[in-house]
């Protein structure tokens, strides 16, 4: 199996899936009990409460543990808003568990700003300027696009934010960025920062949600009073653990520039074939691609019998109709259509890459032939 679709789930660590089984079966007292055993558990917790901090490049602010990026975005967001003539402004390249969310404020009478892509799918920045102002509360951008690998310029945004409405927040997906670009949390500035476990090879069903000030959030959430009154249930010890093993065991920036040369060996043996684009972008770990006259979604199902995965966008989104990220980068329907995404790991080797290719090119012209 060649599996090329890690911006949709990555493969967990062996050693993680023993930790979960340890916190699952051996260690696995509640940390809100009141016994030694417990409290020691809850001691734990703080303990990777602060190695995310630190991977954050951070000291200051609060960790607080999710299902996941779905509910950090929806606690980031529902938390932070307002009574009161306040605006909100996000992207038109934000994932679905960002992306709906506003559409719900703007259901509930809010004033929601929808700001464009530029062609390299980053936002821009200009339409953003003049969209902020002395109402906004929030602006929430993503820091890597899942669908094309576009870096947003978060400190650039900051200093738009500094400018033009100081009292706002900023809010960021990092979803595609923790454990794989290098950076530091404090040079843009983010109020609230989202990740999730699974994209970094921990398990599903958990994530976090990263505060730097929680007087400017409310709990969506009502019950126990786990996570300091802000996400009540029971903690996902296991997974926490689980993810706690994943970042330890990741060196962001060795993996960034071994990634980046599997990425440049995929466009070496793919760039020269006729019909296929491709948008590179500033993250090596995402590749979008085009093949002029074949549907994107029968070329991935053609892969799959050849046991190759790539995806075709969000995994969250893929039964619907359109791609709204690539639309507002002024694609056609037809370079739409035609669209897939690579994703890679550090995982892969260059063979890897090299089979995919010549698979995937073959798999195309085959499926063009039938189609003309």
């Amino acid at each position: 199996m060649i599996y090329l679709d890690n911006a949709a789930t990555t493969r967990m660590f062996e050693g993680g899936a023993d930790i979960y089984k340890k916190y699952a079966c051996q260690s696995f007292f509640n940390p809100s009990a009141g016994y030694n055993k417990s409290i020691e558990i809850a001691k734990e917790l703080d303990g990777v409460r602060e190695l995310i901090k630190r991977r954050l490049g951070t000291t200051k602010g609060s960790i607080i543990f999710t299902s996941g990026a779905t509910e950090s975005n929806n606690l980031a967001i529902i938390g932070s808003k307002r009574n009161g003539k306040w605006e909100y402004v996000f992207s038109l390249g934000e994932h679905p568990s960002v992306y709906n969310v506003a559409r719900f404020l703007e259901s509930q009478g809010h004033i929601v700003h929808f700001v464009g892509l530029t062609k390299n799918g980053q936002v821009d920045y200009e339409e953003l300027r003049r969209v902020v102002n002395a109402k906004t509360r929030l602006i929430s951008v993503m820091h890597v696009s899942n669908e094309t690998g576009a870096v947003n310029d978060l400190v650039k945004i900051d200093e738009i934010r500094k400018e033009r409405c100081p009292q706002a927040l900023f809010h960021v997906d990092g979803v595609q960025a923790f454990c794989k670009l290098p950076f530091n949390i404090e040079d843009f500035n983010a109020d609230l920062y989202t990740i999730s476990a699974h994209k970094f090879h921990g398990p599903k069903g958990v994530g976090a949600l990263y505060v730097k000030n929680l007087s400017g959030l409310k709990n969506i959430v009502y019950g126990g009073g786990q996570e300091s009154g802000y996400r009540s249930g029971t903690e996902n010890v296991s997974g926490i653990m689980a993810m706690k093993y994943a970042i330890e065991n990741i060196d962001v920036e060795k993996n960034y520039q071994y990634v980046k040369g599997l990425e440049d060996c995929f466009i070496e043996n793919i760039e020269n074939a006729n019909g296929v684009s491709y948008l590179q972008t500033e993250s090596p770990y995402i590749l979008s691609l085009s093949f002029s006259g074949v549907n994107g979604e029968t070329l991935m199902r053609a892969l799959q019998d050849k046991d190759i995965y790539v995806g075709v966008g969000s995994a969250c989104s893929t039964k619907k109709a359109g791609n709204r990220v690539l639309e507002s980068m002024g694609m056609n329907i037809d370079e739409i259509k035609s669209h897939i995404r690579v994703s890679f790991s550090e995982e892969l080797i260059r063979d890897d890459i090299q089979k995919a290719c010549h698979d995937i090119i073959d798999t195309y012209y085959t499926i063009l032939e039938k189609v003309r």
